[in-house]
């Protein structure tokens, strides 16, 4: 039996094969976290052309150093943008669908229009013209250069709101549910920027309700 490895080093390849020639890669960073806003990014390379000079790949793969010398040449080399969905949109749309409209908000804000769109994961926003990719971070550069532009967006977001709650440690966890987070709930309670949709907030809201009864 022969085993096949996936390459997980994104290539042009992918916008190649598509023809067109200003495609914008979108990501989101942000879905899983109980707190903050789902956050978006667009990233269109004006050319393919280039020697790319740092590592660009799945964020996930990435230290926060390596993301963080990504970010700058990214920003300072490509037509980008981003764009947010609150906890209250999250909360009213689900977050699959704040996602979708998150993706939809940084290709608008885009100053080129794209002529068609690589969107990280299985949905295409009803909206953008272009198609899907699974692990699409993974294979594309326009996806991956998004993927970063996100993380590094939504991650800035949570540590300035760190300043103003401490007690949650959202400059550690990003709003993720961590056993620490979760006990910091626990102690402190939600606040304006939880999603209430959540289920381990739901169940913090729904204890506070029962112990006033």
């Amino acid at each position: 039996m022969v085993l096949i490895t996936m390459k997980t080093t994104p290539t042009f390849d992918i916008e190649n094969e598509t023809g067109f020639t200003t495609i914008a890669g979108v990501d989101e960073a942000g879905r899983g976290p109980l707190c903050g806003p789902v956050v978006a990014a667009a990233v269109i390379f004006p050319r393919r052309d280039i020697e790319i000079p740092v590592i660009i790949r799945d964020s996930k793969q990435m230290t926060a150093h390596m993301r963080m010398l990504a970010y700058d040449w990214i920003t300072q080399n490509t037509i980008w943008a981003v764009a947010q969905c609150s906890p209250a949109e999250i909360d009213e749309l689900n977050i699959l669908h704040a996602s979708l409209t998150a993706m939809e908000r940084a290709v608008q804000k885009l100053t080129c229009t794209p002529q068609f769109c690589l969107i990280d994961g299985n949905k295409l926003p009803p909206h953008l013209t272009g198609m899907p990719i699974v692990r699409g971070d993974a294979k594309s550069l326009s996806i991956a250069a998004a993927s970063i532009i996100a993380k590094q967006t939504r991650d800035k977001i949570m540590h300035d709101l760190a300043t103003q709650y401490p007690m949650y440690g959202w400059d550690k966890n990003a709003g993720y549910p961590t056993p620490e987070h979760l006990h910091a709930i626990e102690k402190y309670g939600i606040n304006e920027h939880y999603r209430k949709s959540y289920k381990p907030v739901k169940e913090r809201m729904n204890k506070n309700e029962t112990s006033h009864d």
